[in-house]
């Protein structure tokens, strides 16, 4: 069975509040849709959101990677035959992740459907009896003022959600208060996870860290709290503080994995699609974190159900995956789509439907 065609689209989806980090402020989501198709018609669907100030990638250069690289790369490929694709995929051309994730995604999709499973089935068939079938998400408070974020975080209470991830890096002193507010206001039982976005120096990311730890703020973890290229600093914050220290932005490839849990830069990994480039490359990361016994999460950027159905996926079928900030579709104000995982407040629930399971996308497409 043969890869057909080729087609890309566009959706734009709105948020329910906008989406503030140290980095940036979007108020809708506006991605790019891979669709792909084998010779007897069947569709897999993958998703390609423009994060500039992360990936590099934006809508035009995702379209231009997938138009003129990649699409004349792997068209009429047999499908059967996957892991020589995504090696072609990979070498198409240089970085371009979340342009070669989204296609990626798509073709797991379609493969899967082929072999007429659900995707977390066939990436779970090492240690089937540890899938999982229910998953449980944070949801995001961005950075805003103090009484804004505590308004928000309360809101997040009420609807269920039980781990809070608070966007901070705009100021130590100020970043500490919003923390110490959230906490009064949600009190013990609420788990916090505190994402920076690399808004720190490795000096102010170990002296906020600290008085958090001082005040008894029961902080889980910290995100990236330096730049992504400073993997000194990542290695140096994690070795002066006692909260655990969640890599991300610092985290593309296998290699970087490696290279975070050889020098201790990093106590816990998070595996974004869009930073890898996709599944495959997100499999050999979990690998390398079974062999370095360290605990990951599954993130996502700014993205709608299509590509955050693809990373529940992924962490229901891997054991090594302990954590879910997959969110996206909860901070959309409306799911467009037909099929793909259940989400109730928290709760991820994954159905047995072949593929990542969505069905239905109402986006029209061009064939490439």
């Amino acid at each position: 069975m043969k890869l057909k065609e080729i087609a890309i689209g566009y959706i734009d989806i709105p948020l329910v509040t906008p989406f503030k980090t140290a980095l940036r402020t979007v108020n809708s989501v506006n991605d790019l849709i891979v669709k792909v198709t084998a010779e007897d018609g069947t569709e897999g669907y993958g998703e390609a959101p423009p994060t500039a100030v992360i990936t590099g990638d934006t809508k035009e250069s995702i379209e231009a990677a997938i138009r003129y690289y990649i699409a004349p790369t792997i068209k009429g490929m047999d499908l059967e035959d996957l892991p020589a694709i995504m090696q072609k995929l990979e070498k198409c051309l240089a970085k371009n992740t979340t342009a070669k994730a989204a296609v990626d995604i798509a073709l797991y999709d379609l493969y899967a459907k082929l072999q007429k499973k659900p995707l977390f089935r066939l990436l779970g068939e090492k240690e089937p009896e540890l899938v999982k079938t229910k998953l449980e998400t944070d949801l995001t408070i961005s950075v805003n003022e103090t009484e804004e974020m505590v308004r928000d975080s309360l809101l997040a209470v009420e609807k269920g959600f039980h781990v809070l991830k608070v966007k901070v890096g705009k100021g130590g002193a100020k970043d500490v208060e919003r923390i110490r507010e959230i906490r009064n206001a949600v009190g013990k039982d609420i788990v916090i996870r505190v994402d920076a976005n690399q808004g720190w120096t490795r000096e102010e990311a170990v002296s906020t860290i600290t008085a958090m730890e001082d005040a008894g703020l029961g902080i889980e973890l910290v995100e990236q709290p330096v730049s992504y290229h400073d993997f000194k600093g990542m290695q140096y914050v994690t070795a002066q503080v006692e909260t655990p220290i969640l890599a991300d932005e610092s985290v593309f490839s296998y290699e970087d994995a490696v290279r975070l849990m050889e020098e201790k830069g990093a106590d816990l990994i998070n595996i974004k699609l869009m930073k890898t480039g996709g599944i495959h490359e997100a499999v050999r990361i979990c690998d390398a974190a079974d062999q370095f016994g360290v605990k990951c999460m599954i993130g996502c950027m700014l993205e709608s159900k299509v590509s955050v159905s693809a990373g529940v996926h992924l962490a229901a079928a891997r054991s090594c995956v302990t954590m879910a900030d997959l969110d996206g579709p909860s901070l959309c104000r409306i799911d467009p789509y037909e099929g793909g995982p259940v989400y109730e407040g928290p709760h991820i629930f994954l159905k047995e439907d072949n593929g990542i399971g969505i069905t239905g996308v109402p986006v029209k497409f061009e064939t490439i």
